[in-house]
């Protein structure tokens, strides 16, 4: 069935690779936002919860993909898997 072509969108890599300090960034502006609002008590609270969300995510995506980079390269590597070699 000749359908409309599926079209895949991507970011490009300097994009890709800038989005979890993008949030890193946002999450701490966010947080100097709420101790800023801090005479404003909800909306404070909102601001800094949404902050600390917002980071740990960003360390989160940051972490995840440097340990997926690592587990990808020692399987291009069988030899870093840590097994010797037979004699």
């Amino acid at each position: 069935m000749g359908g409309m072509p599926q079209h895949s969108h991507r970011f490009s890599h300097p994009v890709y690779e800038s989005l979890p300090w993008f949030y890193i960034t946002c999450g701490v502006l966010a947080l100097i936002a709420s101790y800023l609002l801090a005479s404003r008590g909800g909306l404070s609270l909102l601001t800094g919860l949404l902050g600390l969300v917002t980071l740990v995510g960003g360390m989160v995506v940051l972490l995840r993909r440097r340990d997926y980079r690592q587990l990808r390269s020692q399987y291009a590597n069988p030899d870093s898997l840590g097994e010797e070699k037979p004699r």
